[in-house]
């Protein structure tokens, strides 16, 4: 099977790599984790604080 047999994704722009499209996924799981991280840290303080209280 070639290539060019292979249906390529995209808009109007040039179709996209795979690489890329995986680089971009993985940039926007990491942002993801990063967001729920600090939403974990930020309720764990919570936690925290009314156990001190």
């Amino acid at each position: 099977m070639s290539e060019e047999s292979v249906p390529q994704q995209g808009g109007a722009g040039r179709p996209k790599g795979l690489l890329q499209q995986m680089e971009e996924l993985m940039a926007a799981l990491n942002a993801d984790l990063s967001a729920l991280d600090a939403d974990l840290q930020s309720a764990g303080r919570g936690v925290e604080e009314g156990e001190a209280g």
